[in-house]
């Protein structure tokens, strides 16, 4: 969401456009909400069920025509997987997929995610070597194989996935793992009301079951509504039924099996004292209260997205993980990544979890 970086663009490329040009690049800007990015559908909430199918297989999934991996690491750049415990990255990966853009000071239309911004993201996950991968702000299913497949080149092998979304026809969610998807599940609420109209959780709920060295994880991960305000409800108000509905699939799994270990990650877009993230956690005295890891990068910082319009930092990506789990978790090892290329590579900062 980092639109301060196109604004000083547009201000100083401004006295240099006339007509048409000019007004297609400021139209452009005022339907974008990414750092270097922008769609009309970003802000748009779709009434109805979820439109998108759930793709699950244990392959190396095949790229959309025409795409080629971008990682050409060498395998030995690569760290060895752990042969202990588990290693968890969510990131937010920041529009992975075909869009209008702003990039190279001009406008450019159904272009892809920028190639050094790929080759970033991707130099990022090598670099820190998970076993599982959950990702938001992916396109197609074919830009989730392109992620596989460059992270496969560059020596990450990941070769279970799982691909899912809501109502937003745009953007889904992604998990990439070392190890087999067991069992994967769908909510039974994907709907709420609002003012009389009926909206469906737009980037839906990924649920997904791991079996990983003797142990089983079960990853529930989500992208909640954007801060950015849209004609059809208050943006914060649909933030709240969507954690609403995050929160009662978690009742819903804890009821049947009180020692689930839930793993509940992604971009919540909203800080811990949030009405909508304190939805999805509950209370602290409930047997089903989830535990956010207090993640810090290198400097003791815990802001993982940096808004450039308005220069703000914030912490809205977590993983939150259920009482059964918390014992294993890997406090110290577990943080926020702040690889110098970061932000070439998303306008949000990937949060490691390490479970013994």
């Amino acid at each position: 969401m980092s639109q301060g970086r196109f604004s000083g663009l547009l201000a100083k490329r401004a006295p240099g456009f006339t007509g048409a040009v000019f007004v297609g690049a400021l139209a452009l800007w005022f339907t974008s909400c990414g750092k270097k990015t922008g769609t009309p559908e970003w802000g748009r909430e779709e009434v109805g069920k979820p439109a998108v199918a759930e793709v699950s297989n244990s392959v190396v999934a095949k790229p959309v025509s025409g795409r080629t991996t971008t990682a050409q690491a060498p395998p030995s750049a690569v760290a060895p997987p752990s042969t202990e415990g588990l290693r968890f990255i969510a990131y937010n990966v920041e529009n992975w997929l075909t869009m209008d853009r702003f990039t190279d000071q001009k406008p450019s239309q159904n272009a892809p995610k920028p190639a050094a911004e790929k080759q970033a993201v991707i130099d990022i996950l090598v670099s820190h070597s998970p076993d599982i991968v959950g990702l938001c702000e992916i396109g197609e299913a074919g830009d989730l194989a392109e992620i596989q497949n460059s992270l496969k080149a560059a020596g990450l092998d990941l070769p279970h996935v799982l691909y899912t979304g809501g109502s937003d026809p745009i953007r889904h969610l992604g998990l990439l793992s070392r190890f087999p998807i067991t069992s994967r599940a769908k909510p039974a609420e994907v709907d709420y009301q609002l003012k009389g109209r009926t909206f469906a959780i737009n980037r839906g709920i990924l649920d997904a079951t791991i079996r990983a060295r003797g142990k089983s994880y079960r990853f529930l991960g989500v992208h909640l509504k954007s801060k950015r305000e849209v004609e059809e409800a208050d943006q914060e108000e649909m933030r709240i039924h969507e954690a609403r509905l995050l929160r009662h699939h978690v009742d819903a799994i804890l009821l049947t099996d009180t020692n689930a270990r839930l793993i509940v990650y992604g971009d919540f877009n909203d800080t811990r004292p949030s009405k909508a993230f304190r939805t999805v956690t509950g209370n602290y005295n409930d047997p089903g209260y989830l535990t956010a890891i207090p993640a810090k990068d290198s400097r003791g910082e815990a802001w993982t997205h940096h808004w450039a319009l308005h220069d703000t930092y914030s912490r809205f990506d977590y993983i939150t993980v259920t009482r059964m789990l918390k014992p294993e978790v890997d406090f110290k090892t577990s943080r926020i990544i702040d690889d110098p290329s970061w932000s070439e590579a998303s306008d949000h900062r990937p949060v490691l979890a390490v479970f013994k």
